[in-house]
């Protein structure tokens, strides 16, 4: 089931939207909810990477090269 939501964004900023959306060839909803899952899985990411980072680091593992040998 969905669910309905309802935003306010400033003056244009529909009509960007739906350009965008129509290039796309997608409806002004369907845009808009990949676009949230993005925002949603970047802030997945984001979240992992704060976890990890530290994990890494306290494990001598600073840049992609150092886990280039790690997995190579």
């Amino acid at each position: 089931m969905q669910e309905v939501i309802t935003i306010r964004v400033p003056r244009g900023t529909r009509r960007k939207l739906e350009a965008r959306a129509r290039a796309k060839k997608l409806t002004l909803s369907q845009y808009v909810r990949r676009a949230l899952d993005a925002e949603e899985l970047l802030g997945s990411f984001e979240a992992a990477r704060a976890d990890l980072v530290p994990l890494a680091r306290s494990q001598g593992i600073y840049t992609d090269e150092d886990v280039f040998k790690i997995v190579s």
